[in-house]
């Protein structure tokens, strides 16, 4: 279990990280009209950029070399840059194709897994009144299936890779820059490859308009800020308990999708978005009230 002092500082990243992904959205939306595949590889170059940036100006490379001389996680860094990788490009394409709420949905189904992928591998473990709350969040999520009529395999594509990046970047357990600059490394010669050599027309929007110039190198910062919150907050708590947090990134999406970009927002998503604040006051109440029990515990054995 993390230090108490651990534990503030992940809730301070997690928090931090999904408000920037829950508006994310109005980003990803002003550059409509560019390919999606266009957007991604500028997302990588400009991302490795920004950590590259980071690196030298902030922490050094001491950490990267002795990362270079473990195998076994430059391996899985691997496997989880080809996630995050797809996961970006399903996330640009849903967001610039009104599919805004199919993503919400997305990251709303993905804290579920999370408490599964928690329980499964990690050994983490939930209160009764916290699978109380799992269960109106699952209920909520099941509203938003049978109400499409499919499987929302936009939704569902999104939650399950970015829930298995989650658990494996936990399980790597390395610090948040380092671990982002090796997957940017990964997908770095693939970028320069097609860019370079396949489609060099996308380097064109790099001499075109000053504005959307900007936007595309700003695609490093958008990206590579929630990815670094996210991950520094992955290893100082519980992925149960990142997973719920979670919820304030499809809010803010939802939010955009029905009041700044018109997506129809039929009465089952109101019934759905209220039950899934209804579990977040029943998980974010039994952990306050869990944790002022373990303080005044550790108060008395002191």
């Amino acid at each position: 279990m993390p230090n108490n002092d651990q534990y503030k500082q992940g809730l301070l990243f997690a928090f931090a990280a999904y408000i920037m992904w829950g508006v994310a959205p109005i980003y990803f939306k002003a550059l409509v009209g560019i390919g999606v595949v266009d957007i991604l590889l500028h997302r990588v170059i400009w991302s490795f950029a920004f950590i590259l940036l980071v690196i030298l100006l902030v922490t050094g490379f001491s950490k990267i070399k002795k990362l270079f001389k473990d195998r076994k996680r430059l391996s899985l860094l691997g496997i989880t840059s080809i996630i995050i990788a797809f996961n970006w490009l399903l996330f640009i394409w849903a967001v610039n194709n009104d599919h805004m709420l199919d993503a919400s949905l997305g990251y709303y189904i993905n804290p579920l897994l999370n408490v599964v992928l928690g329980t499964l591998f990690l050994g983490e473990r939930l209160r009764k009144l916290q699978w109380v709350a799992v269960a109106i969040a699952f209920a909520a999520v099941m509203v938003e299936v049978i109400s499409f009529g499919s499987i929302p395999w936009i939704s569902l594509a999104l939650a399950s890779s970015f829930g298995v990046y989650g658990l494996m970047r936990k399980k790597i357990n390395i610090d948040a820059i380092s671990g982002l600059f090796v997957e940017t490394l990964f997908l770095l010669p693939f970028a320069l490859i097609y860019l370079l050599v396949i489609d060099s027309s996308s380097l064109e929007l790099l001499t075109g308009d000053w504005a959307i110039t900007l936007l595309i190198i700003s695609a490093g910062v958008v990206t590579t800020l929630p990815l670094l919150a996210f991950s520094a907050a992955a290893i100082r708590i519980p992925l149960s308990t990142l997973g719920f947090i979670q919820y304030i990134g499809p809010s803010l999406m939802l939010l955009l999708a029905v009041f700044f970009y018109g997506e129809e927002f039929q009465i089952q998503k109101a019934f759905t978005f209220g039950l899934i604040w209804m579990a977040l006051i029943v998980y974010t109440s039994d952990s306050v009230k869990h944790g002022i029990k373990q303080r005044k515990l550790r108060k008395s054995e002191s």
